[in-house]
């Protein structure tokens, strides 16, 4: 995609765009919209929904529903909102880790499993990391952007959702819990 900028063309890649249609869609958002206005419902059942594992293993995010209480982030390896999250996703899965499943769904904008297993590695990300190869865990928890969290309760009931960096995840999880 191209964009004017002031005598010269600059090249968008997917990424741009849609960093670009989330800040967007986000700065049109009322001034008092909560967390949990957008994406998937808080109360709903948590859905289905085919990943694949960094490795290439098909998996469905169902197989954690109703044995414990999960968090789960839909992240990007560009998206600086999940590396200003990171810290406190750590903390909360030192602090929690024992009663409650972390697991991490990368999205497929401008990613590759190969990208996201090293920068897994690097970072220490916690919990079982997935790749969205189809958009399938996007579509079925309508996750408006990355940074985006969903914590279900051991009935796989969303009792939460937040986007951005600065999310309270100890207060969510005790939601959970």
């Amino acid at each position: 995609m191209n964009r004017w900028n002031g005598g010269t063309v600059e090249r968008w890649n997917g990424r741009g765009v849609f960093v670009a249609i989330a800040a967007f869609a986000l700065s049109i958002a009322p001034a008092a919209a909560k967390a949990q206005d957008l994406g998937i419902q808080v109360g709903s059942e948590a859905p289905s929904a085919k990943v694949h594992t960094l490795d290439g293993k098909e998996a469905d995010l169902a197989q954690y529903t109703g044995k414990t209480p999960v968090v789960m982030e839909f992240w990007a390896t560009w998206c600086p909102n999940c590396a200003e999250l990171e810290p406190t996703l750590v903390a909360a899965a030192k602090k929690f880790g024992t009663q409650v499943k972390f697991v991490g769904v990368a999205v497929s904008v401008n990613e590759t499993p190969a990208r996201v297993k090293a920068f897994v590695a690097k970072h220490g990300l916690p919990g079982d990391q997935y790749f969205d190869t189809k958009g399938d865990a996007t579509g079925a928890y309508d996750v408006p952007a990355t940074s985006y969290v969903v914590v279900l309760n051991k009935a796989g009931k969303v009792v939460y959702t937040g986007l951005g960096g600065k999310q309270d995840l100890e207060a969510a999880i005790k939601k959970a819990l």
